[in-house]
């Protein structure tokens, strides 16, 4: 380094590893991958900023009005009420400046010492529901991080709560600092951890515009591609944001199109389970549980550890399997090769956005149906089995005969025509791949148990939250590729394959089902006559079952019930 010059700013736990500032084509690439990015809404026009701005604003100022009267009905003097502040705080893709057009707000209230929790759930409820642009207001205050949802003239807002040890909120109040989670009690600590884990992101990339623009890009691209979900087992929103601020990092001085690249280029060599850091963890003493895989044996089976770069630091991808990792790795691959032709020039920018052919992929597919007899039971019961799929994901994965088994996090509604008037019903694909298996003509697969244990999972978990209601079922059912039309628009499976389905079996007539609890006899049972059979493997449509009865909770079967009259759940010769 030459006399008198300054060294440039260190990024994260490592030194940079390219300094290099933009060409003029890099800079052309990072217009073009704009021009690429418009079509898909991912840019809000000025318009919808600014009537955000004017929302948020609103909601502020009610909140520090709602606060100023409990100060009141808490015997405050006058003089304390008028300077006991209050705070609305941003988080997520709204403050990290990435969110898409409609895109919700989540938001936190930030109280003094002495307004409660109690207090935001019901006297901030009640002034809200009497608020004449709130729409949809509904408390979720059970949570593990507790929320008020609301629609606020149009847009959707996730309001968290948090009081701190303070007398007053001032304006200028900074999250970042961690002597504020002192005596604070745990939900407040984990409202709060949104916030200081955005505004630590931000705070730790050396350019928040060419951050920006290649989150963008990124989160664009993972959602195409069908790897955007947190309860999938895939990345959700501040893990993908935490992988593009280390690319930023090691590739300081570098503009989006160049960072894009750079992504692909680092994270489809990365050797994990070795975790991507901001920055080095600090110990604040204030004994909260952090990740430490030397500390704690649960961490050191992480298999993609992205550590949140605020106290306490935390694995935000602990829900990721083998196989999720395995297909995000592929991912990572193919986009390092579809960048590097359109750097040289080769392809377009629209490339890196097709998305893949899901249905064309796996040999052998298993469609999970979930159905209820009304939309709202609907909407409760569809949200709680999409957050117990990877159970069943990974029961799969521990089956010595699966090497891959891989969800499609976008689910699907139930053709009109095979649904009756009062049935919602909901669909997802699971995708797999056998083990290949030498010396074998044909093997038989039995996954009666890894569906049961799912099933069961999820309808315990039902009847402990009261949720359970006549008409929740769950449907597990086996189909090959060229059964899939069967379920799905034509347009969504390959062209190619939906001319060979015409003389495809009825799903059900040849390929055994499980259905909720109600578990098919094999055919070959020694005590099962034809006319025992269940309908669909005697050749009628199969019919739907009744939900398990809301006063008898659905039970296990019995081992040798499990070995010796049922195996719904074969598959035959596969090789």
């Amino acid at each position: 380094m030459l006399s008198g010059q300054q060294p440039q700013k260190h990024y994260g736990i490592t030194s940079s590893i390219s300094l290099a500032f933009p060409r003029e084509i890099d800079l052309l690439y990072t217009q073009k991958l704009i021009e690429a990015m418009k079509p898909f809404g991912v840019f809000e026009d000025e318009d919808e900023l600014n009537h955000r701005l004017a929302v948020l604003g609103k909601l502020n100022s009610f909140v520090k009005e709602w606060i100023a009267e409990i100060s009141e009905t808490k015997n405050l003097p006058p003089s304390a009420v008028v300077n006991v502040g209050g705070k609305i705080f941003t988080f997520g893709s709204y403050r990290l400046g990435v969110h898409t057009k409609g895109a919700d707000i989540d938001a936190l209230c930030v109280a003094p010492r002495h307004v409660e929790r109690s207090d935001f759930f019901s006297s901030f409820f009640e002034k809200l529901k009497q608020h004449d642009e709130i729409r949809d207001l509904r408390a979720v205050e059970d949570a593990f991080v507790p929320v008020i949802k609301f629609k606020f003239d149009g847009i959707e807002i996730d309001l968290l709560f948090a009081r701190l040890a303070l007398p007053s909120i001032p304006d200028n109040l900074d999250l970042r600092g961690d002597s504020l989670l002192r005596n604070l009690d745990i939900r407040c600590i984990r409202s709060l951890n949104g916030c200081r884990v955005t505004d630590e992101i931000l705070y730790l990339v050396p350019d928040k515009e060419n951050f920006r623009l290649t989150l963008r890009a990124i989160k664009l691209w993972a959602k195409r591609r069908g790897i955007y979900s947190n309860m999938l087992g895939f990345l959700g929103g501040v893990s993908w944001a935490m992988l593009v601020a280390r690319t930023c990092q090691l590739y300081p001085n570098a503009v989006a199109a160049t960072l894009v690249h750079k992504f692909f280029l680092v994270f489809s060599k990365w050797e994990w389970p070795n975790p991507v850091l901001l920055k080095q963890p600090e110990d604040s003493n204030l004994n909260l549980p952090v990740w430490d895989p030397r500390v704690n044996p649960s961490d050191r089976y992480h298999l993609m550890p992205i550590i949140t770069p605020a106290y306490p630091q935390q694995n935000s991808t602990y829900n990721v399997s083998t196989s999720t990792r395995t297909i995000m790795s592929e991912e990572f691959k193919y986009g390092l090769t579809v960048t590097d032709e359109i750097l040289q020039g080769k392809a377009d920018w629209s490339k890196l956005f097709e998305p893949p052919n899901f249905f064309q992929k796996y040999k052998h597919y298993i469609v999970l149906t979930a159905s209820a007899s009304t939309e709202e039971n609907h909407l409760e019961w569809v949200g709680l089995v999409e957050s117990k799929i990877r159970v069943l994901v990974g029961n799969l994965e521990r089956n010595e005969y699966i090497t891959l088994a891989h969800v499609n996090p976008q689910s699907f509604p139930w053709s009109k025509e095979s649904r009756s008037e009062n049935e919602f019903v909901s669909m997802w694909f699971i995708g797999i791949n056998f083990k290949k298996l030498e010396n074998a003509d044909c093997v038989n697969i039995d996954l009666t148990y890894d569906i049961q244990s799912f099933t069961d999972t999820v309808y315990r978990q039902a009847s402990n939250i009261n949720m359970l209601k006549d008409g929740m079922t769950i449907e597990a059912t086996h189909v090959k590729k060229k059964q899939l039309h069967q379920y799905l628009p034509a347009e969504m499976v390959h062209r190619a394959a939906v001319m060979a389905k015409s003389t495809a079996p009825p799903v059900g007539s040849t390929i055994p089902t499980v259905v909720g609890r109600n578990v098919i006899p094999h055919m070959s049972s020694p005590n099962a006559s034809p006319s025992d059979l269940p309908n669909g493997l005697n050749g009628a449509a199969p019919k739907r079952p009744h939900s398990p009865s809301l006063e008898e909770p659905p039970k296990k079967l019995k081992d040798t019930e499990q070995v010796n009259s049922v195996s719904p759940y074969i598959y035959s010769c596969l090789k």
